[in-house]
């Protein structure tokens, strides 16, 4: 780890060094862009969604019905910056609707 600062360090400081040096970013994303298609998305695609994974920057979201993955591809291009604004950083660069 990391010497000690002399002056005090915050505990999101803290937690963002030890993020970083451990390489958890690409694991916290993950996590972070599952728990963003549930909330942008909302409660009536949830109910069709079997997973959601990012693969690099490419969400690969898995639907239980056909006309819903066919709507939303219409429109995916307006799901990635929803997502990339809601996640606060551009994760996102593809979207598969599979």
């Amino acid at each position: 780890m990391a010497k000690r600062n002399k002056e005090n360090m915050s505990i999101a400081d803290v937690l963002k060094g030890f993020i970083k040096e451990n390489n958890l970013d690409k694991g916290l994303d993950k996590i972070d862009a599952q728990n963003a298609w549930y909330a942008v998305m909302g409660k009536s695609i949830e109910a069709y969604t079997d997973s959601v994974e990012l693969k690099n920057q490419t969400l690969v979201v898995r639907l239980s019905s056909a006309p819903l993955r066919e709507e939303l591809s219409y429109g995916r291009s307006k799901i990635i910056v929803n997502m990339n604004e809601f996640l606060r950083r551009d994760i996102i660069k593809e979207l598969i609707l599979a």
